[in-house]
């Protein structure tokens, strides 16, 4: 199960960052800079989008935050353990996706709870969800970095056939 040298690993990753990136807090970001251009209905449109997601985040995050947060450490764990330690490609693939986007989501629920606790609209808003959307694109690149640096050594180190 090679993943590193298949070609779907790298288009999975490229479309995974580009809509990880482009849908803020579930929000799609043509919005916030149809909004900043025009303002009056785009504006309430987005800031009603904005508030359902962020009520919509929370709620999921108060009922059941802490059997998530256990599920997806026990799932990271055990991706790294069976990846690194044992040398299965497919998991080190898997966990490469997976531990960027847990990082993701936690800033997806920390800009939640600023916005809630702020009671962000028009500017403010816009600058909180251009800022997430900013941290969201740098976890994105540094991630990339580290997956195609690891997935060159692995291409090197094991051949073009594995090992």
């Amino acid at each position: 199960m090679r993943s590193f040298s298949n070609l779907w690993f790298w288009i999975v990753l490229a479309v995974m960052w580009s809509t990880t990136s482009h849908w803020v807090l579930g929000v799609p970001f043509d919005m916030v800079l149809r909004a900043r251009r025009h303002g009056g209905e785009a504006e309430e449109d987005l800031e009603d989008l904005v508030r359902i997601n962020v009520n919509r985040l929370l709620y999921i995050g108060r009922v059941s935050g802490l059997w998530l947060m256990g599920f997806v450490c026990f799932a990271l764990t055990m991706l790294a353990l069976l990846g690194f330690y044992y040398g299965t490609e497919f998991a080190q693939a898997l966990f490469l996706l997976a531990f960027p986007m847990s990082l993701v989501g936690a800033l997806s629920l920390s800009t939640a709870r600023l916005i809630r606790s702020e009671h962000a609209t028009g500017e403010l808003l816009r600058k909180r969800l251009t800022r997430h959307r900013l941290y969201t694109q740098i976890i994105g690149m540094i991630s990339i970095f580290v997956t195609a640096i690891w997935g060159m050594y692995q291409n090197v180190a094991l051949g073009p056939l594995g090992a």
